[in-house]
């Protein structure tokens, strides 16, 4: 027998901290460890390249279908969590993970890299990524939204590169095989966890949203139609200026953060004859330091006009961007801190301001909107990763790379400020299939 339609979801007991900070606990855990999944192709860039002969190109190609993949699941897989539920759909991600992973330790050819870390690992982070997190911090918080959605974002950015001295020690002491084979173990690992701890919506547990008011009582329970929900927000999405300006300058950030620093730093370090463990701890310092500064943003963005803070990002970038081709060499220096330090409190920075106006603009179908928009910040990074290669198999250097992500920089600072003017024009469309309907926005929507 089904259980009655909630129609008063209750608060949380008062004196008890409400349970979306434990899902949100739950999500940063799967977040944190999906993004370590996707480091080690960066460790083992170099010594693939030794043991088979593969060209930086070849391996940034792998890479490349990972990162394209990793934004176009996204949002199939926020449509398939309103459909099926978070748990299967996370759980199902992770099982990809591991089996990525743990089938690496065999391969003979490119093809192989290209099938297990480009799909296998695409598809199964795709599944854990930005949309993951609209998913969750929009289901269950009203309040503290973009300090929620600043966290996870933290968790799912730094993992990435905090794993990458553990990762380029295992390679350099026991190979990159074994660096393999843990990657899978700790994807497995993290299946318990959301089997047992992770929830779909606060309904499910006769429970508002952390934050919710009779004003705002947070979003409904509403079951999705998976992969035709996806299309028609993109259909949706597609039709609005605002999604292409921000769609161009999140693919900016995709390009200038994963495509080129988080692929190509250690090896372009190691040009300048730095040790790659030494690079190695420089960017998992660059995650460190990104905690902080996605937090910050999150803590920000809920008080600051998310356009300006955007445009002050970029516009940062561009500035380290340009300076970094100076500042590497064998040795670490006061100004190359300097840039590990800006670099890692801007990394995704950018990602609580976009999301709030995604939010403002789309409301409602904000998760799987998102999902798009972050599906061409992996495209960008995919393009980066892949053409940062070739710069440096012609040129012998990667400088040109460089030089040019500065220059998108202050495209995407442009693209930013148009965007946010004409998202405060006071309309908010309401996506409901492929229908969208106009309503003021309020201060709770904003």
């Amino acid at each position: 027998m089904s259980s009655p339609t909630l129609q008063h979801p209750r608060s949380a007991v008062r004196g008890r901290p409400h349970r979306a900070w434990l899902i949100a606990a739950v999500t940063f855990v799967t977040l944190l460890g999906a993004a370590g999944f996707r480091a080690a192709p960066s460790v083992m860039m170099d010594p693939l390249h030794m043991e088979f002969g593969w060209s930086h190109a070849t391996i940034g190609a792998a890479m490349s279908i990972n990162m394209t993949l990793f934004g176009l699941i996204s949002p199939f897989a926020a449509s398939l969590m309103d459909r099926f539920g978070i748990r299967p759909v996370v759980t199902l991600a992770l099982m990809l993970v591991a089996a990525g992973a743990g089938l690496t330790v065999f391969m003979t050819a490119s093809w192989q890299l290209l099938v297990l870390w480009g799909i296998f690992v695409g598809v199964g982070t795709g599944a854990m990524s930005m949309a993951f997190v609209a998913t969750v911090a929009t289901r269950w918080f009203v309040a503290r939204r973009g300090l929620v959605s600043g966290v996870l974002t933290a968790g799912n950015a730094t993992g990435q590169l905090i794993f990458l001295p553990v990762l380029a020690h295992l390679t350099d002491a026991a190979g990159w095989r074994t660096a393999a084979v843990v990657v899978g173990c700790g994807a497995a690992a993290v299946i318990p966890l959301v089997l047992v701890l992770m929830r779909d919506h606060p309904h499910d547990l006769g429970l508002r949203a952390y934050g919710a008011t009779a004003a705002d009582p947070g979003p409904d329970r509403v079951r999705g139609g998976g992969a035709r929900t996806a299309l028609a927000a993109l259909a949706i999405g597609a039709r609005s200026r605002v999604f292409w300006l921000l769609a161009g300058s999140f693919a900016i950030c995709g390009a200038t953060t994963n495509g080129l620093i988080g692929t190509h730093f250690i090896p372009a370090a190691t040009d300048h004859g730095m040790p790659p463990t030494v690079a190695a701890s420089l960017l998992a310092l660059v995650g460190v330091f990104d905690i902080g500064g996605t937090i910050a943003s999150g803590w920000l963005t809920d008080r600051v006009e998310p356009t300006l803070l955007l445009c002050v990002y970029y516009l940062g970038r561009g500035l380290a961007l340009l300076a970094l081709p100076s500042l590497l060499s064998p040795h670490t220096s006061p100004s190359t801190w300097v840039f590990v330090l800006f670099y890692g409190l801007d990394w995704v920075a950018t990602v609580p301001p976009t999301v709030a106006l995604c939010r403002r603009h789309f409301a409602d179908r904000t998760a799987v909107v998102f999902g798009w928009v972050f599906a061409a910040h992996q495209l960008g990074a995919a393009v980066a990763a892949s053409a940062a290669g070739w710069v440096r198999d012609v040129t012998g250097t990667y400088d040109p790379a460089f030089y040019g992500a500065a220059g998108l920089c202050a495209v995407a600072a442009v693209l930013c400020a148009v965007a946010g003017r004409r998202t405060s024009r006071g309309k908010l469309p309401l996506l409901e299939g492929c229908n969208a309907q106009e309503v003021p926005v309020s201060p709770v929507n904003r």
